[in-house]
């Protein structure tokens, strides 16, 4: 035949095709119908707390059937409405099992294969699904509450028909919703400290709430622009004994949080997902690590912000994707979720941490240098150490031991023979004018002759151990070999760990604890007796975790525990034994504890800082502490950094001074080796390098009035240290990505070296005048990137207009340091003005700002002349003065500076860089002062 003849017949059989399929969905989508059942069209409003629930119109029809991948795909084109939708919007209706076709189609799900079998789901929910009802809402004491149920089970096991929806109104920035099986008590994670019961004023909420009532969803929108931020209408909810799942689109694809994981500070949404399971796991992409914080902050357009958190402290998984939206698949417990509104970034982390608690104050010691090493065999080796730093000029406060210090490796002993003198070295830290702290781990070893080892002797008669499922004291296996795990639930067991350090305090007087192994880590799977054969161990469903398991390297989790099972409160236990650890410390040494811990969940800001465990010595490491650092700042956890140099591995000399650059700009700052690593203390390295390093810790030293200062503010009131460039520049779209440069609070922006061999860096400048730290050069930015010098020997770290820095000399320790004279960098605006203040107290007391025990001095400058004001005086400055000052952005040479009214003869000026530099100063920091400069 000819051309047109093939042609036509191609035509008719495409059309016969068409016909046939279109009959074909027209049955399946009427049968589907059928199966389901017709959702009533109603529409109602309900007008208590100004909220709308209603219905939308009758839904379209339900799922079409799929076909089999190796058939032909010849149907696709007519599939029908409600499995019509682009691969980017599906929701997974497979999250539990893989799905064959047949399987999907059972569950009245839409079955579309695709050719990336690793992106959109194959299975997938149509666009209306049967879920739950929702019955009328009715006032309640906190909000309004109503039942959903259930006219058919779901496909899950041990499904929930009837659930209680209860709609609280927190404050007017903080919308707080519970689903909950009000039949069956379930586990629910209470917080210390509760939440805020204030009720908001109906007239001031930043949002409007809406409901579908069949099948339930709920939206919540920004009232002042009609945004939505949450809307779970587009998926189903559901809501299982060990299956609970709900599903958001998400307002924008800038989303950062759900910690902890080896990300980028923005999270990829193309079809990942995110494990939420406190696991012993060194940081590396695609696995759970060691803390779990199931919130998330979402950038929205004009520079606005909102922020969600689901506290549930079971396994959960977050699956994001390209809509964007978000998954929430949880084990157990119940959906307690809570909408910050902000509106901007800032705004909301002080919201959330008004639900999980402010983060504590430090001691301002814990601002220095601290150093460690897995390998400080003996006290001798430890002095070594300590001194070696001294003797080269470096700064140092801390000085840590590793396990080894532990006789047999068992916590609350120390070896006779290596550290048989531990007593005596930390007091020579003391009169030196430093501190001590060693590793703490939870295992307790449970090998040791009976009468032998009083910590698990007396463990057992007070019957403070985690018990298996037949109620016998569950044994694993850490460093000691057989161990029994401390619950930290039971306020017996907090009063025995409350006496275990106060016997060991009073033979070797620490300084702090850390905490590590507190997942709880083990090195068998649940137990030395493996796990029963249960739901619990082997639940419905297992999130992605790392061994497969949720009892791989850590406990049963159908071990039994004061307040529920270990399945429940697996990732808690960090958290309950840092706050048993926080609390001990305070009761014995009546100071600011110092606690660090590996295991994180919400709230652990309160009573410890955090490191990022065992980070491997290379260059992407150091890359992604930044985010790891940022992260933990946004989860409440400002006392957060990352091993200096590296954990794990060799380091280079160049790595390790770049570390230690960026290092000296971590919230926390220690350089922890493991023992077989080649050597990384700072003096250990060739002259340069060590030069390079040192610089860094003197910058740091100086910097650390100002840095005590934002740790105040984060105390007080919720404030960010470590901080995010979006944080503070939230319109300036460039901002949204950048997690390779950070910020100190609002005014120092530290942009380190992180490519080998580098000398010059492309740094961001948001829009704003910022000077070089270094020599004060101005660099007037409209938000672009700068090509900036950046030898070995230098970190670039910018001032921004307007900011006022205060710093002091700095010393071999902050001992030393804290009474030498305190000097101000001013940074002016175009319009010649800079603000700044000083947060001081004696640096270890408890509750001073509580207990108004503290000096508070506000700083200005205006009108060519810097001012001090001092609003709250306790005597903690009384012998301190200001030595000096520089002022950045000076437009001409002065003709003569004047210091409370008389000239100053000592300073310099700069017409390059159009710095003034004035020292010889000997101003009382305790009383208002005023440096002139007369143009």
């Amino acid at each position: 035949m000819g051309l047109l003849s093939h042609f036509t017949v191609a035509v008719l059989l495409f059309a016969f095709s068409l016909l046939a399929c279109l009959f074909m969905n027209r049955f399946f989508t009427s049968e589907a119908r059928r199966q389901i059942g017709s959702v009533r069209d109603e529409q109602h409003d309900i007008t208590a707390h100004g909220r709308l629930v209603y219905n939308p119109a009758k839904p379209q029809n339900n799922s079409s059937r799929g076909i089999h991948p190796e058939r032909s795909q010849k149907c696709n084109i007519s599939r029908g409405s409600e499995c019509a939708m682009a691969p980017e919007s599906r929701f997974d209706c497979g999250r539990d099992k893989l799905l064959s076709q047949s399987e999907c189609e059972d569950r009245g799900c839409c079955y579309a294969p695709l050719l990336d079998s690793a992106g959109p789901p194959w299975c997938f929910y149509p666009r209306v699904y049967p879920g739950y009802k929702m019955g009328p809402l009715i006032p309640t004491p906190r909000g309004q509450g109503a039942t959903l149920t259930r006219a058919s089970p779901s496909y899950l096991p041990k499904d929930i028909s009837t659930l209680r929806l209860d709609d609280i109104q927190e404050t007017a920035d903080c919308f707080h919703l519970t689903l909950k099986d009000p039949s069956s008590q379930r586990y629910e994670v209470h917080l210390p400290g509760g939440v805020p019961q204030s009720k908001a004023n109906t007239q001031s909420v930043l949002y409007t709430t809406e409901y579908q009532s069949d099948p339930f969803g709920f939206m919540v929108r920004r009232k002042s622009n009609g945004r939505v931020i949450m809307n779970t209408t587009v998926a189903p909810l559901l809501f299982a004994d060990q299956y609970l799942q709900l599903s958001t689109t998400l307002a924008s694809s800038f989303v950062s949080g759900l910690g902890e994981h080896y990300t980028s500070l923005l999270l990829d949404l193309n079809w990942t997902s995110l494990t939420l399971w406190n696991r012993d796991m060194a940081p590396h992409a695609d696995a759970n690590l060691y803390g779990s914080h199931p919130f998330y902050i979402v950038q929205e357009e004009d520079g606005l912000a909102h922020g969600v958190f689901l506290l549930n402290s079971n396994a959960i998984e977050v699956i994001l994707q390209p809509t964007p939206a978000l998954t929430w698949v949880s084990t157990g417990g119940i959906l307690d979720l809570y909408i910050f509104l902000g509106p901007d970034p800032q705004s909301v982390i002080r919201q959330y941490l008004q639900i999980i608690g402010y983060p504590m104050m430090p001691s301002y010691w814990s601002l220095g240098f601290h150093l460690c090493r897995w390998g400080y065999t003996t006290t001798n080796t430890t002095r070594k150490v300590a001194q070696s730093m001294h003797d080269e000029n470096f700064p140092m406060d801390v000085q840590w031991n590793d396990l080894d210090y532990a006789n047999k490796r068992r916590v609350f002993t120390f070896d006779p023979w290596r550290f048989g003198d531990l007593p005596e070295m930390v007091e020579e830290f003391h009169k030196r004018g430093m501190k001590y702290i060693l590793i703490l781990d939870p295992g307790i070893s449970s090998s040791s002759t009976p009468g032998t080892y009083p910590p698990f002797d007396d463990g057992l008669k007070r019957d403070v151990f985690i018990k298996n499922a037949t109620g016998q004291i569950l044994i694993g296996k850490v460093w000691p070999g057989p161990t029994a795990f401390p619950d930290f639930t039971n306020p017996d067991t907090r009063q025995w760990w409350e006496d275990c350090i106060r016997d060991f305090h009073s033979k070797v007087p620490v300084d702090g604890l850390w905490i590590d192994m507190n997942e709880p880590a083990s090195f068998v799977q649940g137990s030395v007796e493996g796990c029963p054969d249960s739901d619990l161990e082997n639940p419905p469903y297992t999130p992605s975790v790392v061994g497969g398991r949720l009892n791989s390297g850590t406990l049963c989790m159908s071990a039994r525990q004061k307040m529920s099972f270990h399945y429940n409160l697996h990732n808690l236990y960090g958290l309950t034994e840092a706050y048993a650890t926080h609390s001990a410390l305070l009761k014995i040494q009546r100071k600011r504890p110092f606690v660090l811990s590996r295991s994180s969940f919400p709230g652990i800001g309160r009573f410890s800082g955090v490191w990022t465990g065992d980070v491997r010595s290379d260059w992407e490491q150091l890359r992604f502490s930044i985010p790891a650092v940022l992260q933990f700042s946004l989860f409440g956890v400002p006392l957060v950094g990352a091993d200096i140099c590296g954990f794990g591995g060799n380091t280079t000399e160049e790595l390790c001074v770049r570390w230690m650059q960026l290092g000296a700009f971590y919230p926390f700052m220690r350089n922890h080796n493991d023992k077989p690593n080649a050597a990384q203390e700072p003096y250990v390295f060739g002259q340069r390098a060590q030069a390079a390093m040192r610089s860094a810790l003197y910058l740091r030293y100086s910097l650390l009035p100002f840095l005590y200062t934002l740790f105040h503010h984060a105390h007080a009131s919720a404030e960010t240290v470590a901080r995010p460039l979006f944080m503070e520049f939230p319109n300036d779209p460039n901002s949204r990505t950048i997690d390779k440069q950070f910020l100190w609070g609002s005014s120092l922006l530290i942009s380190p070296v992180l490519e080998q061999g580098a000398v010059e860096l492309a740094a961001y400048l948001p829009p704003a005048t910022w000077y070089s730290l270094h020599n004060g050069q101005p660099f007037y930015s409209k938000g672009q990137f700068l090509l900036l010098p950046a030898p070995l020997d230098t970190i670039n770290v910018h001032v921004r207009e307007g900011h006022i820095i205060p710093q002091q000399e700095p010393a071999l320790t902050t001992t030393a340091s804290r009474n030498n004279p305190f000097f101000l960098t001013v940074a002016l605006s175009a319009g010649g003005w800079a603000r700044g203040d000083l947060f001081w107290d004696d640096g270890e007391s408890v509750d001073t700002f509580e207990m108004q025990n503290y000096c508070y001095v506000i700083f200005s400058a205006e009108q060519s002349q810097v001012v001090s004001n001092p609003l709250k005086l306790n005597g903690a400055l009384d012998s301190l003065v200001l030595g000096g000052l520089q002022v950045f952005g000076v437009p001409s040479p002065p003709r003569y500076i004047l210091a409370n009214g008389e000239k100053v003869r000592d300073f310099t000026y700069r017409a390059d860089t159009m710095v003034l530099a004035v020292t010889s100063l000997a101003l009382p920091m305790s009383e208002v002062f005023t440096v002139q400069w007369i143009l």
